[in-house]
């Protein structure tokens, strides 16, 4: 039981593992700290929901070195992700800014929910209500429409 225990966190740590191999660190240890919380702000463009920090893709250790380089040049982190974002487009960002171009993507969560709970309420309502009057059920017929169905229903040869 303990092998089986123990196996399973070496499992869980090497998946929680970052992608990060140690030819692409930086000699600067302040440096290389700055390059790692970039690494942790930028996407990855092939798994897109991973950072490029955690990403074993090629083009992640492509932009983790690129990101390196653009630091030891001596560029600030915001002329690194500027410079990303001018290559890569806003999707490079993990939380993109909002903008006019995003708002309505950040705002669609409160629309949708905001849109079903007012459905839900005018259901709920009419429910209550019960039904409409032009819906109620129908009077029963007079002694002349009785005779004129039924002479329908007799056929022409009567």
């Amino acid at each position: 039981m303990r092998r089986l225990c123990l196996a399973l966190c070496l499992v869980l740590a090497a998946s929680a593992a970052p992608a990060l191999t140690p030819a692409e660190m930086l000699d600067d240890p302040a440096l290389e700290a700055r390059a790692r919380s970039l690494s942790r702000e930028l996407r990855c463009m092939v798994c897109q929901n991973q950072s490029i920090d955690d990403s074993d893709a090629p083009l992640a250790r492509d932009l983790r070195v690129l990101v390196r380089e653009r630091l030891a040049a001596g560029d600030s982190d915001q002329q690194v992700k500027d410079f990303l974002v001018a290559r890569y487009g806003t999707f490079v960002l993990l939380r993109p800014p909002v903008t006019w171009r995003t708002a309505l993507l950040w705002a669609a969560p409160v629309l949708l929910a905001g849109g079903g709970l007012v459905a839900l309420l005018v259901s709920l309502r009419r429910r209550r209500r019960g039904a409409p009057e032009e819906i109620a059920a129908e009077p029963p017929l007079t002694a002349q429409e009785r005779a004129k169905v039924s002479q329908v229903l007799r056929g022409p040869e009567a």
